[in-house]
């Protein structure tokens, strides 16, 4: 009787087992299906041409209502006309290109110092009761203010542009990556000493791969700051010796009293922010919140 019943209870055991296998398979497949066309168009790209469409019919309802003088508030399509203008004489995509360029390498040379320096203020104490403070204050530091002695110091250069963009994007970085880090469960690291990842190993695989939500937050961020920075430097520091950048077009536009041409310079550098977040950074971050089954499949 006995025997029977332990056969009974190894035999529930097994199925328990059994069932529980069988829900963490469930857990980790990964649905394969793809999304339809159809509901892809009506659900990620019908939203903004609808909220695109809504602010152009309010722009021109208020030109139509004439709600000011028409030199101060022109037309979409006189904005429209500027762009085409542009597009004819071949200068659009150059313009654009010398602030997309000057960016990115800013870009490039902030995160190779702002992630070492975030590493160095997130993991030792005395570095962070020194700087931390110092970089939490740069950050809230609007960029503009960096402009004029960076003329003073290094000219009207790219050289300048680069030091306004590093002193506005660096602490973003940083602190996003001093965040992530301080979000990782104090358990990964312990089990990454008892592997034996200690100093730079346990940084590269422990540490970083833990921060990654937040380091990207941080990167995101430090993209607009790069961003917002060279413009504020290009419109600053106009020169002929730095090329014709979108901050140079609209402080020209001011210039020369041409409102369809700041209209159209702001619309453009709204575009290549939007462009930016939307092709690199978004996706980044849908994927490493995916593969942490923070986000589901879509």
């Amino acid at each position: 009787m006995a025997s029977t019943d332990t056969r009974k209870d190894a035999g529930g055991r097994a199925d328990d087992l059994e069932d529980l296998e069988a829900g963490l398979d469930a857990l980790e497949a990964v649905e394969t299906r793809r999304t339809p066309l159809r509901q892809t168009l009506v659900s990620k790209v019908l939203p903004p041409v609808v909220a695109v469409a809504l602010v152009l019919a309010v722009w021109q309802g208020l030109v139509w209502a004439e709600v000011t003088d028409a030199y101060k508030l022109p037309s979409p399509s006189a904005v429209w006309d500027s762009l085409a203008e542009m597009w004819l004489q071949g200068t659009l995509f150059g313009v654009m290109w010398t602030s997309v360029s000057r960016a990115l390498l800013g870009f490039v040379l902030a995160l190779a110092i702002g992630t070492p320096l975030g590493l160095l203020v997130a993991r030792v104490r005395p570095v962070r009761a020194a700087i931390g403070p110092i970089l939490s204050g740069l950050q809230s530091l609007p960029s503009v203010a960096w402009v004029p002695p960076a003329v003073l110091w290094l000219g009207l250069n790219d050289r300048m542009m680069f030091a306004v963009i590093l002193l506005g994007a660096v602490p973003s970085i940083a602190n996003g990556l001093v965040a992530g880090v301080d979000q990782v469960p104090p358990l990964f690291l312990r089990a990454g000493r008892t592997l034996g990842a200690t100093g730079l190993r346990g940084a590269w695989h422990v540490v970083m791969p833990a921060a990654l939500p937040g380091y990207l937050a941080g990167l995101k961020q430090g993209w607009a700051f790069s961003w917002r920075s060279l413009m504020a430097a290009e419109i600053i520091a106009s020169s002929p010796d730095l090329g014709l950048g979108l901050g140079q077009l609209l402080d020209n536009g001011r210039n020369n009293a041409d409102m369809p041409g700041i209209f159209l310079a702001i619309l453009l550098i709204l575009l290549v922010g939007i462009a930016v977040d939307l092709l690199v950074f978004s996706p980044l971050e849908r994927r490493v919140l995916r593969r942490r089954g923070l986000l589901g499949r879509s």
